[in-house]
């Protein structure tokens, strides 16, 4: 692992270029540098609902075939899919007056459900040997280098193998116990990028062994990427740090950069999506814009400045950056989908590989759609990277900025598409 650091206040060039040139970059994979800006902003945490002994007793009405734990998620608007398949796993709910247990089960027209929700059910995360890429580490904060596919947080059903799994053990931790969380299930693939503060209590708890002289602690999660996307995090380590991190997130002071492949090139080049963001009452994995009179749940204030990098292969593809300036569920992608150029790879969102393929082959002769058809094979995630994050040092009040390159997976395809053809776009 390599980082620079720089005591002299400086502040990242607005360009990304020099982490993506067209030729090896010659720096290193990882930087950290001092930082002198920030913005602000303040929002109302949402508020948080105990769904326990929540009780529905109905026939269904839908025509097609539907997945129990699907078809009850629907009725109860703001339960998470996790809560729901626990209660169905602790025998809370019968179809046509028999117990069912497993969450797959199908529900046809007529069938008679009736649930009970269940308490939020203690979970005890393990520390496991799991390899880490720490990009820096001091006695007060981690940042992590999380890969894709890896889960941030436990949660049923993902109990084992997340990153706080990895940090316990190499912090040296006990094995401590927490509830269960309503919206951060990551079993759905829903989670949030910035994390309301009653859920930051928790992190801290008695019950979970913390105590004034911070020698028993969990990782304090303060914030958190989706399942798929790769990229920075940083992790509190001790309580005074835990706050002080919360309440930069809570203000927005914390400079987030991302990048990522889309499905097509945006118009205009770069501009603002200050669209509000809601759960999709249709999809419960799924967040959606507000725009209107839509199926769309209780929304909140989303806003995030976009700009075009490069045109890729032909216009069928652009990178582009992000920065957000408020950090909600699914934010990047829900915006992605709104401006409709969708994230590569985002099958949620309607970037499936199928659109991806469509939209390249669109633009490039047919003589390369076969190349272009293995290119686009090999996305198996939406294509999001946390490039750049920076904040406030809780205890030393030092700006830190740091900056990672993608990984491989991204970075191969990206290579791919620069093949066939490039232009940087300047000036916005």
């Amino acid at each position: 692992m390599a980082f620079i650091h720089s005591h002299t206040p400086r502040t990242l060039t607005n360009s990304i270029f020099s982490f993506f040139t067209l030729k090896p970059p010659i720096h290193p994979r990882v930087s950290f540098t001092s930082i002198s800006t920030v913005s602000d902003s303040n929002n109302e945490p949402p508020e948080r609902t105990n769904y326990a002994g929540v009780r529905i007793a109905e026939s269904v009405e839908e025509v097609n075939k539907i997945r129990l734990d699907t078809w009850i998620s629907n009725r109860i608007s703001g339960v998470s899919r996790a809560r729901v398949q626990s209660s169905i796993r602790l025998g809370l709910v019968s179809v046509n007056h028999r117990v069912v247990v497993k969450a797959s089960h199908i529900v046809r027209h007529g069938d008679k459900v009736e649930c009970t929700i269940s308490e939020l059910q203690p979970l005890k995360a393990e520390g496991e040997d799991i390899a880490l890429d720490i990009i820096y580490e001091d006695e007060n904060v981690l940042v992590v280098n999380k890969p894709a596919h890896m889960v941030v947080h436990p949660a049923p059903g993902n109990a084992t193998g997340t990153l706080v799994n990895g940090i316990l053990h190499h912090c040296s931790l006990p094995t401590p116990s927490f509830q269960d969380q309503e919206t951060l299930s990551d079993s759905d693939d829903l989670s949030d990028d910035e994390l309301d503060e009653s859920s930051l209590n928790q992190t801290y708890s008695k019950d979970s062994g913390f105590d004034n002289n911070q020698t028993s602690i969990r990782p304090g999660i303060v914030h958190r990427l989706d399942k798929g996307t790769s990229g920075l995090l940083v992790v509190a380590k001790d309580e005074h740090s835990h706050t002080h991190l919360s309440q930069q997130f809570k203000q927005h002071t914390i400079q987030r950069i991302y990048v990522s492949l889309m499905c097509g090139v945006p118009f205009p080049a770069s501009g603002r999506v200050d669209i509000p963001i809601g759960r999709d009452l249709t999809n419960r994995i799924r967040m959606t814009a507000d725009t209107g009179p839509t199926k769309c749940g209780k929304s909140r204030h989303a806003a995030s400045r976009y700009r075009v990098v490069e045109v890729l292969a032909g216009g069928g593809c652009a990178l582009v950056e992000w920065r957000l300036e408020t950090g909600r569920t699914h934010q990047i992608r829900a915006h992605a989908k709104y401006l409709g150029i969708p994230l590569m790879g985002d099958e949620v969102y309607g970037g499936s590989r199928n659109m991806a393929l469509s939209r390249l082959q669109l633009k490039n002769p047919s003589s390369i759609h076969s190349r272009l058809s293995q290119l686009v094979s090999k996305v198996n995630r939406p294509c999001l990277h946390a490039l750049t994050l920076g904040f406030t040092h809780p205890c030393t009040g030092e700006k830190m900025q740091f900056s990672c390159l993608p990984p491989p997976d991204f970075a191969e395809i990206l290579t791919g598409l620069r093949n066939i053809s490039t232009e940087k776009v300047k000036g916005n």
